[in-house]
């Protein structure tokens, strides 16, 4: 972190941020958030953060778009709670003035119907040089994204680890909230995941613990980006 230009919320916030930081959280967007904060303070010469400051310091911010203004003024208002413990009298930003949040995407829902088109779509992909087994690829990414309920970022971290193949289960790491949890496979999954994995066997593909579940041969053993995933 850099350094916070000294005023009397620098202490307050280097506390905050040493609490979350013992309690395993990475806190790296809140860290710089609060830093233009107390930059902001510092160079106004403001004895406490009011209404009026906040809503100085959050006009500066109008550049943003409204869904990451109300994610940094949520911040300022988290550490403010956390300040109210020691002195309930501070100020802490009221809600309602907070941008609203922008509407959740829906999400579409694949149909049984869908994902067999998508399955049989796999069988023409072409095999090259680099990628021998792109049929086996993305037939099994299709197959672990809609049967385990994946994400697209987690599918692409999982390494041969990861994978269990006498409990039948994923192991996802740290993954959103800085969580990792089990994810139990179907049979029908699992049996594909060890079609997939002797397929690799024979092509002598990397075995290390650490070696993507998903290997890619076009970026030297790494495995597939999100666009890449995307646009098979």
């Amino acid at each position: 972190m850099k350094t916070l230009t000294e005023s009397w919320l620098s202490p307050l916030i280097l506390r905050y941020l040493d609490l979350k930081k013992a309690l395993g959280r990475g806190f790296v967007i809140e860290r710089r958030v609060l830093e233009t904060l107390g930059d902001f303070v510092a160079d106004s010469a403001a004895t406490d953060l009011t209404q009026s400051e906040f809503e100085r310091w959050c006009k500066a911010q109008t550049h943003l778009t409204p869904g990451v203004r109300r994610k940094r003024m949520r911040i300022v208002r988290n550490f403010c709670l956390y300040r109210r413990r020691t002195e309930p009298n501070c100020f802490v930003p009221n809600l309602d003035g907070f941008p609203h949040p922008h509407q959740p995407v829906q999400p579409y829902i694949f149909s049984e119907t869908e994902i067999v088109h998508l399955l049989q779509a796999t069988t023409h992909l072409r095999s090259v040089v680099r990628c021998p087994l792109r049929r086996q690829f993305f037939r099994v990414a299709i197959v672990l994204l809609y049967t385990a309920g994946l994400r697209r970022g987690e599918l692409l971290r999982l390494t041969l680890q990861d994978y269990d193949p006498q409990a039948h289960t994923l192991f996802v790491r740290e993954s959103k909230f800085h969580k990792s949890r089990y994810l139990p496979l179907s049979a029908d999954a699992s049996r594909e995941l060890q079609a997939y994995l002797a397929a690799r066997r024979r092509y002598r593909f990397p075995r290390g613990v650490n070696s993507p579940l998903l290997w890619n041969g076009y970026a030297n053993g790494r495995t597939y980006t999100a666009s890449g995933l995307e646009h098979f």
